[in-house]
């Protein structure tokens, strides 16, 4: 389906056009297994979004697995035997990324593919966005492209350790994806961990915030919860939209004072700045 075919302006019969209805939209990068969805997943959860219908829902959450392109049967074939690079910019739809988050901060409803991770292929079915507050996009290269990289108004980057990442990957396409050990282990050394390296990790860079250990950083993920909150309570004032950012995005990217948010981490450490000139960005230890 082209992209400009996949959203349309109405919910539930209403056009949902105000500037002051802009969600706020946060990137979630990060390497495979790093734990990007679990994040997300742990934001949406202390949020009380996760048993909330998804037409009410004010926080919602997009996968970029989404959006990878349509295979060919030859591809479709290597695919099958862990021989097709999926790790690679040119795997992804980018123009349908970027049509669909463009949509989606013009408050419109849209949708999202159904990918299959068992076939390589996108399944028949799509998923409902309906306009929201808070809309988190998560995937290994969602900062790659310029483009859609400058959409968003938070960048979180989830930093975790390779040998982590690897025993996850495998567990998980194991169990979950139906590929054997042999397979796993050569896509991760052909494709992956080159392809992390090469194009996933320069963009940690462009973070405004980063995450060691995922998921189980439960400081960092409450410090980006509370940042949400206020947004939302401000929102809900008529005092904040992403468009004047940013107490949400300043406090979360700049160390506080008197034992308060820098204290991300279970050893109590400091969150500290890093990068250089005048780009800066938090690292939560």
């Amino acid at each position: 389906m082209a992209a400009e075919n996949l959203c349309n302006g109405t919910v539930n019969g209403k056009m949902r056009t105000s500037e002051g209805k802009t969600p706020f939209l946060i990137g979630v990068a990060g390497g495979t297994a790093s734990g990007k969805s679990t994040v997300c997943k742990r934001i949406m959860e202390k949020l009380g979004q996760v048993d909330v219908d998804h037409t009410e829902r004010q926080v919602v959450c997009i996968s970029q697995d989404s959006f990878y392109r349509e295979l060919t049967p030859e591809n479709k074939l290597k695919a099958a035997k862990g021989q097709y690079n999926f790790d690679h910019p040119d795997a992804f739809n980018e123009d349908l990324i970027l049509q669909t988050l463009q949509d989606i901060l013009a408050g419109k409803k849209c949708q999202i593919p159904v990918y299959d991770y068992r076939t390589n292929s996108r399944t028949d079915q799509y998923i409902t966005i309906y306009p929201a507050d808070v809309v988190l996009f998560e995937g290994i290269l969602v900062f790659y492209f310029p483009e859609v990289r400058d959409l968003f108004h938070m960048k979180l980057f989830v930093d975790t350790d390779s040998d982590t990442r690897l025993a996850r990957r495998v567990i998980r396409d194991i169990n979950e994806r139906g590929r054997d050990l042999e397979q796993v282990l050569k896509q991760y050394m052909n494709f992956v961990k080159p392809n992390f390296e090469e194009f996933c990790l320069p963009t940690k860079k462009f973070a405004d915030v980063i995450i060691p250990r995922g998921a189980d950083n439960t400081v960092a993920i409450d410090l980006i919860v509370q940042r949400i909150r206020d947004f939302l309570f401000n929102r809900a004032r008529g005092v904040m939209n992403p468009h004047t950012l940013s107490s949400a995005q300043s406090a979360a990217s700049s160390p506080t004072t008197e034992g308060g948010a820098n204290a991300a981490s279970s050893n109590h450490r400091p969150a500290h700045r890093t990068g250089s000139g005048d780009k800066q960005r938090t690292c939560l230890h």
